[in-house]
């Protein structure tokens, strides 16, 4: 059997009735994907308390000019480790350019950049990622529950978190009011 095609640079979004309510209507950014394994971020949930000045504190940076807004859910592995997805016309020495549509920084100088106005023109902060093994996530696609769509990455930077899947789906073509939470056999 072939290899699944890499879904770098796609965006993962999780069907309903999913099964795992960690996902349920989920949109992964997908940063990574191949045989070793993938790694996503997502971009459609909101971290409860925590806004982007809270955590600059937390790391002793000062906000400077950085706009204060949420801080994203990126998923359910290493919830304390940090991630920005950015726009591609700032990098970083240790950032990922990921396919020429965004990039993902997991180090510092990306929020110090922030702070001082100096940093990427659009950006998103969150705590955690997605992951899976080698082979993992393919076996996962190969049945039901998830879609991956090419959307720009104007998904991630005009469209508010909550409305993100949504916006995802129409970009794929889909109606998600037409979608049921059950599936059915033949």
């Amino acid at each position: 059997m072939d290899a699944p095609a890499s879904l770098r640079g796609q965006f993962l979004l999780a069907m309903p009735g999913i099964g795992d309510p960690r996902f349920e209507k989920a949109v992964i950014a997908m940063c990574a994907h191949d045989a070793d394994g993938a790694l996503g971020v997502g971009v459609d949930r909101i971290l409860p308390g925590l806004t982007l000045h809270g955590l600059l504190e937390q790391l002793e940076i000062d906000p400077g000019v950085a706009p204060d807004c949420g801080v994203l859910i990126g998923g359910p592995v290493e919830q304390q480790r940090g991630f920005v997805l950015h726009s591609t016309d700032w990098t970083g020495e240790d950032s990922l350019i990921v396919e020429d549509r965004w990039c993902l920084t997991s180090t510092l100088d990306v929020l110090r950049a922030i702070a001082a106005g100096t940093g990427p023109a659009r950006w998103l902060v969150a705590l955690g990622y997605s992951g899976w093994g080698g082979g993992q996530l393919d076996d996962e696609m190969r049945r039901h529950g998830w879609l991956a769509t090419r959307g720009g990455s104007e998904l991630m930077f005009d469209h508010e978190p909550a409305r993100r899947w949504e916006a995802a789906m129409h970009s794929a073509g889909i109606d998600p009011r037409l979608l049921s939470a059950t599936s059915g056999q033949a």
